[in-house]
């Protein structure tokens, strides 16, 4: 499941860095913590890019909620929600 986590990642990232980069800080088996980093926290759409992040994870098989957002000085930290049980990922 990690392996789909960083593909992941690594998809948001061909596209969006360097106006938002995304980087796995961790994953407990239930909660997925990415840190955004960049100056599209100056951008009208900020939240938009954890919602992008949110819809490649589907596309991967993750399925998951927006569950925190902490804002920080140059980014967010954002916490995932997997909704998935460990038999539906595919």
């Amino acid at each position: 499941m990690e392996e789909k986590i960083l593909d992941s990642i690594e998809e948001f990232n061909k596209y969006r860095a360097p106006e938002a980069k995304a980087n796995l800080i961790c994953f407990d088996g239930l909660v997925i913590r990415v840190e955004f980093r960049g100056p599209f926290c100056a951008s009208c759409g900020f939240y938009d890019y954890f919602d992008d992040l949110r819809i490649i994870f589907e596309d991967m098989g993750l399925k998951t909620e927006i569950a925190r957002i902490e804002e920080t000085e140059d980014g967010a930290v954002v916490d995932f929600k997997l909704e998935n049980r460990p038999e539906e990922i595919y």
